[in-house]
């Protein structure tokens, strides 16, 4: 089973940026579409944005997009959240998943899924702060 780990959270002011990493260990990442999700305390887990895992297609929710990108890094076996131009609303915990079969799971359908159940597999999540 694809253990997924988030990485890269913290605390930065408005305006500022942090890059999210989501890795795996023993299962290579190249053969699974990788999901962003967020949850607020208080609200539901609401889904960023995913990228494809064959033809680099990506989905970003309207609320980050033109703000946060995600890429793969192949030889480093491992996917990222850069996010820009942060906002307090942005505030939440971070979390990376995919789908345990390997279906290319990155659609609009999918992320905005309540709840996201096409993903089986979750990270611990990673805590990001935006605050003055």
């Amino acid at each position: 089973q694809v253990q997924l780990v988030e990485s890269g959270g913290g605390l930065v002011q408005p305006g500022g940026s942090l890059r999210l990493s989501c890795a795996a260990s023993g299962y290579s990442l190249d053969y699974y579409a990788i999901g962003w999700f967020r949850q607020a305390p208080g609200k539901e887990r609401e889904g960023v944005g995913c990228i494809s895992k064959s033809n680099g297609f990506t989905y970003y929710a309207d609320s980050v997009k033109g703000r946060f990108t995600i890429s793969r890094d192949n030889a480093k076996n491992t996917v990222y959240l850069q996010m820009n131009s942060l906002k307090p609303e942005d505030t939440a915990v971070y979390y990376c998943a995919t789908d345990q079969e390997q279906w290319d799971v990155c659609s609009a359908q999918a992320m905005k899924a309540t709840p996201p159940d096409l993903f089986d597999s979750w990270g611990q999540g990673t805590q990001v702060t935006v605050s003055s």
